[in-house]
């Protein structure tokens, strides 16, 4: 009994150990650092909630949901390109929904088990801002839906004419 407490103990460890790991790496690959009072004074407050705290905006209720313009979908944090309105598509779920991200390097994947649930946040990998989950129920031949919070993109309609040229 002593013996098998002791393994579930060290697996544990070993389990965070590693989690923190690759937290630690994955902020030493940001191209992007701020302090939270940086954060803050940079973001409004519902944008700091969502994009450093991790947090949700309500379904239904952000600018880009029923939104199909062509453009470029960037970071409010920082900018960077993630997705473009030719992946985008309807998911009825309340928020934007895109297919694929803009190049491999737009997003990071972390496994996120908050709220008693499994699923694969979405954060922006220049700044590593949550920008929402991926799910492997996507329409399209991606299998993918990322949903993504309006609150976390700004868009960019020139950035798809300029494409174009």
């Amino acid at each position: 009994m002593k013996k098998t407490l002791l393994i579930v103990a060290l697996s544990g460890l070993f389990i965070a150990c590693n989690a923190q790991e690759k937290r630690a790496e994955m902020k030493s690959n940001l191209k992007v650092e701020k302090s939270e009072a940086e954060w803050k004074e940079q973001l409004t407050p519902e944008q700091f909630y969502v994009l450093r705290e991790k947090g949700t905006e309500r379904p239904h209720t952000g600018e880009y949901d029923m939104f199909f313009k062509d453009g470029i979908y960037h970071c409010k944090g920082c900018n960077a390109e993630l997705f473009s309105s030719e992946t985008k598509f309807d998911a009825h779920c309340g928020w934007p929904s895109f297919d694929q991200a803009i190049s491999d390097s737009a997003i990071i994947e972390k496994t996120d088990v908050s709220h008693g649930m499994v699923r694969t946040e979405v954060m922006c990998g220049k700044c590593g801002g949550h920008l929402g989950h991926v799910f492997n129920d996507g329409p399209t031949e991606t299998g993918l839906r990322y949903c993504i919070n309006s609150v976390s993109l700004g868009f960019d309609e020139e950035a798809k004419k300029e494409d174009k040229k």
